[in-house]
């Protein structure tokens, strides 16, 4: 293994060696939290633009399994491990992590004392960051995390939307998607309510949809900061009073925003396999997956129409809201799993296709 360095924008930097390519990564330093899960969670669009740090300690241990992607490649910009596995053992394994890198020209370090590197990102929030493999040179990897535009600043929905529209067809009420990083299980779980798809890219106009004739708008998980989503806040703007609107993730941001409500930058975000999740009518608390680092602002919802309906007991952010009067309904967190836990799956999907083919 080549030596390698994770230079923080702060000006700490760490040693370790190198896996993937040589060369240099570079992305917002986050940490995730899930036990397993890491071939969908590097493969999540959602992580496009960061660097993703695991906090459980050994990495790569049951291999690659190309059927668990939640996309055609691996979306996250870097990695950052403990240890990395590169010796699997599992019956589906078809590669390793270090070879999965390769194959994604991306760079990873392990060795990495990552319990200290998380609760550093729990007291001061997440850093820019660059991983140099190979010339690990620890004056240019800081040049390179310092460099690094904020993320807030980044179009980074453009990198992970699809160039052109398809369908999936079905017999089911005729849904629009509106792809702004969609991972595949969501796609799944909408496909298994036969709906009838067609799946826009993110920047598709107002016309184009409304061509499809959509009984219902669904908005997808998806990277960055979702005020830069100035396209997608306008299609879900101009359909409000027409079509009933879902949204997972990134698209219950953008749902807020389209309703005049505000968004904003979370210290270091919700991600893993983990967050529990309180609704207000039942008291019931689910396990849920999640992964953003921005956050619905409840305050500035008042005269949107949108209310609260879900938050996580453990900083009262917002989880889930729906509109008082309108079929407009969204969730923070991943009910597809994927990784995590499946609690809230059926809750969520089964609603969906409830209101939509109502």
């Amino acid at each position: 293994m080549k030596d390698a360095v994770l230079a923080l924008e702060d000006g700490t930097v760490f040693e370790g060696k190198g896996i993937g390519v040589e060369g240099v990564s570079k992305g917002e330093l986050v940490f995730a939290t899930p036990y397993t899960g890491y071939e969908e969670a590097l493969t999540d669009p959602s992580y496009k633009g960061q660097v993703l740090m695991f906090t459980y300690p050994l990495i790569g241990n049951y291999g690659i399994s190309y059927k668990n992607m939640q996309s055609d490649s691996m979306k996250a910009d870097g990695l950052v491990v403990r240890e990395a596995c590169l010796n699997p053992s599992h019956r589906n394994a078809e590669s390793d992590i270090d070879e999965f890198l390769k194959e994604n020209d991306a760079c990873g370090i392990s060795g990495i004392d990552t319990r200290l590197l998380t609760t550093r990102t729990r007291k001061e929030g997440t850093v820019k960051s660059a991983i140099m493999v190979g010339e690990a040179d620890k004056e240019k990897a800081l040049e390179e995390a310092k460099n690094l535009p904020e993320i807030t600043e980044r179009d980074l929905v453009e990198k992970v939307s699809p160039n052109s529209p398809y369908r999936i067809k079905n017999d089911g009420p005729k849904m629009a998607i509106l792809d702004t990083g969609m991972k595949k299980n969501i796609l799944n779980n909408l496909k298994k309510r036969e709906f009838d798809i067609k799946v826009f890219p993110s920047d598709t106009g107002i016309k184009e949809i409304e061509k499809f004739e959509p009984d219902t708008l669904f908005v997808s998980n998806g990277p960055g900061d979702p005020r830069r989503a100035r396209s997608a806040i306008n299609v879900v703007k101009h359909f409000v009073d027409e079509l009933p609107i879902f949204g997972i993730c990134f698209g219950i941001q953008i749902i807020a925003l389209a309703l005049g409500g505000q968004t904003y930058k979370m210290k270091f975000g919700h991600r893993g396999g983990n967050q529990p999740v309180k609704d207000h009518e039942t008291g019931v608390v689910h396990i849920t997956s999640q992964n953003h680092g921005f956050a619905v602002d409840e305050s500035s919802l008042s005269g949107t129409g949108l209310e609260v309906t879900q938050t996580n007991p453990n900083d009262d952010t917002v989880e889930a809201i729906r509109h008082r009067k309108k079929p407009i309904e969204a969730v923070q967190y991943h009910p597809e799993a994927c990784p995590g836990p499946r609690d809230t799956e059926e809750l969520f999907f089964d609603r969906v296709r409830k209101i939509a083919g109502g």
